[in-house]
């Protein structure tokens, strides 16, 4: 997975918006395969127009919350590997920490996404919190 600094950068590189929707697809195609049995309603982030999937999982001392996430639509596909190389490896707090928003802007997703896909972008982003939170909750640490 592509570290979000890499991602911003290559974004500078690109002229128009054609080749940066190519490349967030391309993003999407490099995540790591999702399995079948994790397409669950459990895993399924609501808000999104496309079907969207996220696991998660600590490892490690301290625990670093590890992100799994797969859609339907390739440009959210890209969008989710985008979200995964911000939050995925990190600590609860750490993620409770990130202003995505900030990041986002940085990629200027906003001002060229539909306003389905934004709703969505920030539902997945709200759902990521909400598992850090939850992790952070039952291991007594607060941020």
């Amino acid at each position: 997975m592509m570290a979000i600094d890499d991602i911003l950068e290559n974004f500078e590189l690109f002229d128009d918006w054609e080749d940066r929707y190519r490349f967030v697809i391309d993003l999407g195609r490099e995540l790591t395969p999702f399995p079948e049995a994790e397409r669950t309603e459990d895993n399924r982030v609501r808000g999104c127009t496309s079907r969207v999937w996220l696991t998660s999982r600590l490892e490690g001392s301290p625990r670093h919350l590890f992100l799994e996430g797969d859609s339907d639509a390739h440009i959210v596909k890209g969008l989710v590997a985008i979200l995964l190389s911000i939050y995925s490896g990190k600590t609860p707090v750490e993620v409770l920490q990130i202003d995505a928003r900030a990041i986002l802007a940085k990629l200027g997703l906003e001002a060229h996404l539909s306003p389905m896909r934004t709703n969505g972008l920030f539902s997945m982003v709200e759902r990521i919190r909400a598992i850090a939170a939850d992790y952070a909750l039952d291991s007594g640490v607060t941020a």
